[in-house]
């Protein structure tokens, strides 16, 4: 009885992470149920709705209802928008729904942030306190700590998603669906759940209705996306992180100049193998499943400029906020100086999505900063096309800056950052660099590996891609099993999350 209670009960010490072998027993026993009754297109989305709430409750606990609470507000506000065609209430719906998604994500996500600037600037001591988590102890008789506010996992991801919907409806880009369960299916599907890709109605919607295809070429592709994605994950970004990266930027000034670069350098490969590993996997899981996401990273440092650095890097984000940001605000309709500080405006708002500091607001300024003055490049240099040197440089260029940014990305706080620029600049320790890179051979050996792969030609990747697909199912799980041997004796003894989790 006490394993079974532990099946269901949410334990926030076993949250089912894609690197957990609590996963893949769910997912094996989850997948081998979905091959009986797959069939029937009814019963295969109400089945993975239920695993979908299941998934989150074990990864999330109470906060379960808050995605529940964001089904039942965006279906009924999509439903109600449609229902009423009067330009005015529909857009008394659309502001009602915003306010309902922004709400809720400004409470859990920003509530310290902007408490910490009142206080600051009237001197006031005002203290936070989770009013949600009291009132569902009221209700329920629980005792949650409701001392302070914890950012519910995934809720930037399903809040983005839920406003697409709603907004796609005002636009008359889509119909609403007709079923609830159909569309609490769609905003929790738990696959990309709780870290993305960020998927549009309009790209998911269709599938719920469709038949379960899967050729035998593309259960390859799903099984190659798995295996790459934990390789990413636990090979390559938990190794450099906890054996280098973490340790520099816990303490930067114990560390060299030298270090502190290699440690800026190390968290850049880090946070891609990391967060495009989640999504390869999410992928794959999902076309096991029948699903297509979208994809959501294309090699983003073989970008030459930063404008496409964003065409490569977190797509589903960038996407979304240049269609629900950036050309609400009127884009490039309204003059240069305006599509200037839109774009701007719109990158310091990505900053904020990623978390409320004041790092993650400077983060944001950098890139839009270098945004807005490839645009005024553009403009002055319309006919100007690089070479292969002047992309060369540009890739050199466009990737140091990029990494300069993630530093205030990954400090903890703004003293953090800037002792690591102190190193850098002025403890740089030339004379050290031969022993240091003895000492970390083995972390810098994989660094370089890792951006060597990165940056190998794309005809080279479908090569070995083209390669395993094509190999007799034998070979493939043959080729699985010492991939998952390597994994296993690499692998940090505790389960690593992902870094956007906390986003």
């Amino acid at each position: 009885m006490e394993v079974i209670r532990d099946i269901f009960v949410y334990n926030e010490d076993q949250p089912l992470l894609f690197t957990s072998l609590y996963f893949w027993i769910f997912f094996i026993i989850v997948f081998g149920i979905f091959s009986i009754i797959y069939k029937n297109t009814r019963i295969r989305n109400l089945y993975l709705l239920v695993i979908s709430l299941f998934f989150y409750w074990k990864t999330g606990g109470w906060y379960f209802f808050l995605l529940i609470y964001s089904a039942l507000l965006n279906y009924f506000i999509g439903s109600a928008m449609h229902k009423f065609k009067g330009k005015r209430t529909a857009s008394f719906y659309l502001v009602l729904g915003l306010i309902g998604n922004l709400g809720v994500l400004f409470y859990y996500k920003y509530a310290y942030f902007f408490t910490d600037i009142i206080n600051s600037i009237f001197h006031t001591n005002y203290e936070i306190s989770d009013v949600f988590t009291d009132i569902f102890n009221t209700l329920t008789g629980s005792g949650l700590d409701a001392s302070g506010i914890i950012l519910p996992v995934g809720i930037s991801f399903f809040t983005f998603q839920s406003i697409s919907y709603i907004v796609d409806i005002y636009r008359k880009k889509i119909e609403p669906l007709g079923n609830f369960f159909d569309f609490a299916f769609y905003v929790s599907f738990f696959p990309q759940l709780v870290a993305g890709p960020i998927v549009r109605a309009s790209e998911f919607i269709p599938q719920i209705k469709r038949k379960f295809i899967l050729s035998r070429d593309e259960m390859g592709w799903a099984l190659f996306l798995i295996l790459n994605g934990l390789i990413k994950k636990m090979v390559i970004s938990d190794y450099i992180s906890i054996n280098f990266v973490d340790r520099v930027f816990e303490n930067p000034l114990a560390f060299s100049g030298f270090e502190n670069l290699m440690a800026v350098y190390g968290y850049g490969i880090q946070i891609y193998c990391d967060f495009s590993g989640y999504t390869d996997i999410a992928i794959g899981v999902a076309l096991l499943l029948g699903f297509r996401l979208p994809p959501n990273f294309k090699s983003p440092y073989k970008a030459s400029s930063l404008t496409e650095f964003w065409h490569r890097w977190h797509i589903s984000l960038s996407t979304w906020l240049r269609d629900y940001l950036y050309i609400s605000m009127g884009g490039n309709r309204k003059g240069k100086f305006r599509m200037y500080l839109n774009v701007l405006i719109t990158m310091l708002l990505g900053g904020l999505w990623h978390g409320a500091s004041w790092q993650f607001v400077i983060w944001g300024a950098i890139h839009g900063m270098v945004l807005m003055l490839h645009k005024i490049y553009l403009a002055v240099m319309p006919d100007m096309r690089p070479n292969k040197i002047a992309r060369f440089f540009g890739i050199l260029i466009t990737f140091n800056i990029v990494q300069f940014a993630w530093i205030f990305f990954r400090a903890g706080n703004m003293d953090v950052a800037t002792d690591i620029i102190h190193q850098i600049t002025n403890r740089f320790s030339w004379e050290l660099i031969p022993q240091v890179i003895v000492s970390y051979q083995n972390i810098f050996g994989l660094m370089v590996f890792a951006y060597l792969v990165h940056w190998l030609p794309t005809g080279v990747k479908k090569w070995y891609v083209d390669f395993y697909r094509k190999r007799s199912w034998a070979i493939k799980i043959l080729i699985a099993l010492l991939i998952l041997f390597v994994i296993y004796q690499v692998k940090s003894s505790d389960v690593q999350p992902f870094i956007y989790f906390q986003f």
